[in-house]
């Protein structure tokens, strides 16, 4: 279930090591000067844009999916969520609905990160999908392949872990979905009832119950998203 180890098989180091390397085409007179100065600042913002897409898979597990995530509670204050387990698998196909699988893989996904989440309460499982892509603009292409009014199909698979509260969690019991969308990344959710509830046997909608899983999702997607400058003194940069 949890893992706070790396995602397996895809990464041999902690932290992301970047060489801003010299631009190719310099005159055996500049080539000097080119290898020996300091990375400029249009350098610096590319190698910062390269650290985020390599986010998925140089962070811990445990560092994207974090064991609990502060959400507002529907009766107002404050609350957290914890978390159920997290996936050692990350293939794009299987982790969505076949009509978004299309989308994601004409968009070039590199993986599909989930961790499942109970609320407070412990009525509410909401599994989080991070969706990795190869840059900002075929993240935004994907998106549109996703329900923007909280409609859970097509979209994320709900993630059960047998032998814990999920393991009722199956496709059927989706109530409500969302998107989000910052840099090469997707954030998905999608959520239902602890008690295994089918979405069709609900007789009242109850939105507001399920509304705390996309804030779980910009929590996590603004961690994911925000592009740090490199430091050239620190051990994790190489410049």
């Amino acid at each position: 279930m949890d893992n706070p180890r790396l995602w397996p098989s895809l990464v041999v180091a902690s932290a992301l090591t970047l060489v801003c390397a010299v631009a190719a085409g310099v005159t055996a007179g500049e080539a000097g000067t080119e290898l020996t100065r300091g990375p400029n600042a249009a350098e610096l913002r590319a190698a910062a844009e390269v650290e985020v897409a390599e986010r998925w898979r140089t962070w811990e597990a445990g560092r994207i999916f974090p064991d609990s995530l502060p959400y507002a509670a529907e009766q107002g204050g404050r609350e957290r969520a914890s978390r159920v387990g997290i996936s050692p698998d990350t293939g794009c196909a299987d982790s969505v609905d076949a009509e978004a699988a299309e989308a994601l893989a004409l968009a070039g996904c590199r993986a599909v990160l989930r961790a499942t989440y109970i609320d407070a309460l412990r009525g509410v499982l909401v599994t989080v999908g991070v969706v990795a892509l190869p840059d900002e603009p075929r993240a935004a292409r994907a998106r549109v392949a996703f329900p923007a009014a909280g409609k859970p199909v097509p979209g994320l698979r709900p993630l059960a872990f047998p032998g814990t509260v999920s393991h009722r969690f199956t496709p059927a019991v989706r109530q409500a979905g969302s998107v989000r969308q910052a840099g090469p990344y997707l954030v998905l959710t999608t959520a239902g009832q602890v008690d295994g509830r089918p979405a069709v046997a609900s007789s009242e909608q109850r939105p507001a119950v399920f509304a705390f899983a996309a804030e779980l999702s910009e929590r996590i997607l603004a961690e994911l998203s925000v592009p740090v400058m490199p430091d050239c003194s620190a051990e994790e940069w190489q410049c």
